[in-house]
């Protein structure tokens, strides 16, 4: 069985690695529902504890999908879910992390989960124009009434965790993390021990570039995040196959999966830290929590440390627009 860890110091404790559920509902080509369900319950017999979605994601519909897949195991999981988007027509059309539309939100998710309180709850992009003592407090008050248990953030800066933590404790914070971006390093992490919280990375596999399995954008259909990504773009998506090699080498070397590897570094940097690969198929996520089976040696993180240094990557993390969602 997965092994299990402390997701910061304030009491929440959940599988090595978790189970990112986005991609059976959108981003990544079309839906399978039976097998997204599959996969969940398998993800459940493996040890899988922590399953995250958002109300974006759809939106609505990821969360309901988790709500069905769940029934009858609410007890045997940890449900983390997100606030934080305005949502109108079927589609996200800026932030809104006003308190009032924080509780509304809530109650909405908690319908869709089939549940009576969500486990962690985070807010999925700062919004500029909510302090975020405001949302922490609000948050705060769903937590005294038991709808919620614990708070977390995404994407937020050092000054954003700071103020956040010092109305509410912050138990986790929810960012891209991986060999491939890594952003976090210098400021972040070393905040988040400082305070005890815990990172959950999403993107651990680098959107397939970690596994070598990227294609570039062109290859990838409209409905697919990847055909808009910089990365995937012409003369970056050659240049970042090449740097990926290194993971694949080390791979073939240790008789594992690219991919392993890629979670097994993640693994190897604190016990403070929960990577949420995303998956719908029940063979990857199969893939995926073997890698918690792996260790890698002090030589082999410092190789795949100075292979894939941050500035190795080609091509900006996110489009102009994404990136201005990112509190930094």
């Amino acid at each position: 069985m997965l092994q299990t860890r402390d997701l910061g110091s304030h009491g929440l404790r959940v599988s090595a690695l978790g189970l990112g559920c986005m991609g059976m509902s959108q981003s990544y080509g079309a839906a399978d529902e039976a097998e997204s369900v599959a996969t969940i319950h398998r993800a459940i017999d493996l040890g899988v504890t922590l399953f995250d979605t958002a109300e974006v994601y759809g939106p609505f519909v990821n969360e309901e999908l988790l709500g069905r897949a769940l029934k009858g195991r609410r007890d045997q999981v940890t449900i983390a879910t997100k606030f934080g988007f305005r949502i109108e027509d079927g589609r996200m059309t800026g932030t809104d992390s006003r308190p009032d539309h924080i509780r509304a939100v809530v109650d909405a998710s908690l319908k869709r989960l089939d549940t009576d309180h969500i486990d962690l709850l985070y807010q999925h992009r700062v919004d500029p124009q909510v302090p975020i003592e405001d949302v922490a407090g609000a948050v705060g008050e769903l937590v005294q009434a038991g709808k919620v248990r614990f708070f977390g953030l995404s994407e937020a800066g050092a000054g954003t965790i700071r103020r956040a933590h010092a109305t509410h404790p912050v138990t986790a914070l929810q960012s891209e993390y991986s060999l491939w971006e890594r952003n976090l390093e210098d400021e972040i992490i070393p905040l988040l021990r400082e305070l005890g919280i815990g990172l959950v990375p999403f993107s651990p596999l680098g959107r397939g570039f970690l596994t070598g399995t990227a294609k570039p954008a062109e290859d990838c259909p409209d409905t697919d995040y990847r055909h808009t990504d910089p990365r995937f773009q012409g003369d970056s998506y050659v240049a970042n196959m090449a740097a990926a090699g290194v993971v694949r080498d080390l791979a073939e070397a240790k008789g594992a999966k690219p991919g392993q590897i890629a979670l097994a570094w993640l693994l190897g940097k604190g016990e403070d830290i929960v990577p949420i690969p995303g998956t719908k198929r029940r063979a990857y996520l199969e893939e995926n929590v073997a890698a918690a089976a792996i260790t890698l040696d002090e030589g082999e993180m410092r190789r795949l440390d100075d292979a894939l240094r941050p500035g190795t990557v080609s091509g900006p993390r996110y489009t102009e627009r994404a990136m201005a969602m990112v509190d930094r």
